[in-house]
């Protein structure tokens, strides 16, 4: 297979790879797909403000997470199903992440599980897990977390109750349902995650923060990193972008945590937004399952190393040459000219036949 120059290559191929209901899990939202829409408008909402005259022939586009180097400050999110895009799911995005020196988040919704994944590769890896049972059977996955070696602990918040993705439903890929007395993330509070802080004793990282009341309560609760998420729109529809609460979450937790942030990530400018406003690391999932259907781990890497690519030269024509010389200076609001959808940072995807915004439907 010829290498990608773009991303959107990378789309069409995975589009190509994907059944119909396998693709709709992975693009669709919740109702109406407002709040997804809403996190890719968020972004396109931001323009920069380049300076000029500056030296920028040697460009440094890495970061770090809690001591982690990164090559570039965008680590692999946590993704239920991962397996249905490349065999190996979640090992196979454990190699891309030794391979590109970056971090990834294991989902506890996608095979295969945690053993497996901790030898498949020496990057730095954080297990996130969703709430089954009771306290004892946290504490069975709990331990066996810590034994395999993994380096932190991340707690999904945003799922007290099942969700209607709609275009997953009507697919039958995603049943959806109501919520019962068995459903366990509904009984999650912040006495919970004490618990599960004690219990674990690895940095633990919180993904599901939206208002900087709820940042500024995982911090005084001793959270090693806030992860500012809404699953991708995924879960409540009709709320905000992530990058439009992203400003006041980083005012909210001053300095005291590192902030993640998820949702519409698409290009290496986006990434620099995001640095811009006062994140950390952006988090990649929708992005990294299209790489790995595309062409396995070749796919993924081939992905992240566009988003280099997009990103240093954004910093060269912005006027810095690392990531800490980035602040809300550099950006200023503006009107979007696209109008926002699940593809709507890419140009150049085929359109016609009922398809005029040019998605591949």
């Amino acid at each position: 297979m010829p290498e990608f120059i773009t991303n959107e290559q990378v789309v069409q191929a995975a589009r190509r790879s994907l059944r119909q209901s396998t693709w709709d899990y992975l693009i669709g939202a919740s109702e109406s797909e407002t709040t997804m829409r809403r996190n890719r408008l968020a972004f396109d909402r931001w323009a920069f403000r380049p300076r000029v005259l500056v030296d920028v022939s040697k460009l440094d586009p890495s970061g770090s997470l809690l001591g982690h180097p990164l090559r570039i400050p965008v680590i692999l999110a946590p993704l239920g199903g991962l397996h249905l895009f490349t065999p190996g799911g979640n090992a196979t995005a454990a190699a891309v992440a030794a391979a590109f020196d970056t971090m990834q988040v294991v989902s506890s919704a996608s095979e295969p599980d945690i053993e497996e994944v901790a030898v498949a590769s020496d990057a730095p890896k954080v297990y996130q897990l969703y709430i089954r049972g009771d306290m004892h059977w946290t504490a069975e996955r709990v331990a066996r977390i810590k034994a395999a070696g993994y380096t932190g602990f991340c707690l999904t918040v945003d799922t007290a109750v099942p969700s209607r993705r709609e275009r997953a439903m009507l697919s039958g890929h995603y049943q959806g349902s109501r919520a019962t007395a068995g459903n366990w993330p509904a009984t999650v509070t912040w006495e919970t995650l004490d618990r599960i802080k004690e219990l674990v004793g690895l940095p633990l990282y919180v993904k599901g923060i939206a208002t900087p009341e709820d940042a500024d309560i995982a911090v005084k609760h001793g959270v090693a990193a806030v992860w500012v998420s809404n699953h991708g729109g995924r879960q409540l529809d009709h709320g905000l972008g992530t990058i439009d609460v992203l400003p006041e979450i980083v005012q909210a937790v001053a300095g005291r945590a590192p902030i993640i942030v998820d949702g519409g990530v698409q290009r290496g400018s986006d990434v620099i937004k995001a640095i811009a406003l006062g994140a950390d690391a952006v988090a990649i999932g929708k992005l990294q399952a299209l790489g790995l259907a595309a062409d396995g781990k070749a796919g993924l890497i081939r992905v992240l190393e566009i988003l280099e690519a997009e990103m240093l030269v954004a910093m060269g024509l912005l006027g810095v040459s690392r990531l800490d010389e980035l602040s809300p200076q550099y950006l200023a609001r503006a009107e979007a000219v696209t109008p926002p959808h699940e593809m709507s940072s890419w140009v150049n995807l085929p359109r016609g036949g009922g398809n005029p915004e040019g998605r591949i439907l």
